[in-house]
């Protein structure tokens, strides 16, 4: 059951960064608009989402600063912009309610995983977040090397 088709079928793109410098709240799934010779780049895993980040412009929410790299074996002279706006596929209500939630202090939308659902078509993982502090990052950094520190104690007793 390991065939490589199926290891590429779930392909996940987490984006760390979000985890660590964002408290995620909600989380929403959306389709993404891309061109083929992207979608062929995501597939070999030529994607950064790092620094990427969701704002919604004129009633359409885009995904920012997304980095997707120009694949070599695409025999078309034309070439996308790597870092272009892509234009994130979600309903009126989903697009207020979210809109509702940025007006508020401190709440931002980040992408937090690009993956392939089951139907092999591209979404990303939207979330809401609001951003920690200094000492919240220390915080969670000594709650989980505390927890690793408890599961190799407990593998050392088994």
């Amino acid at each position: 059951m390991s065939n490589k088709k199926d290891t590429k079928k779930n392909l996940v793109f987490k984006n760390r960064k979000a985890f660590h410098d964002f408290t995620i709240m909600e989380t929403l799934e959306a389709g993404i608009m891309l061109e083929g010779s992207e979608v062929k780049a995501i597939r070999e895993g030529r994607i950064n989402l790092k620094d990427s980040f969701v704002r919604i412009i004129k009633g359409e929410v885009f995904i920012l600063n997304m980095h997707i790299s120009h694949l070599s074996t695409t025999h078309t002279t034309y070439r996308p912009d790597e870092k272009k706006d892509r234009k994130l596929l979600l309903h009126s209500k989903q697009i207020a309610k979210l809109y509702s939630k940025v007006t508020k202090d401190g709440i931002t939308l980040v992408a937090t995983k690009l993956y392939f659902n089951d139907k092999n078509m591209i979404k990303v993982e939207v979330a809401t977040a609001q951003g920690k502090k200094l000492h919240d990052k220390r915080e969670d950094m000594k709650e989980k090397t505390m927890q690793r520190e408890t599961q190799q104690i407990l593998k050392g007793i088994k």
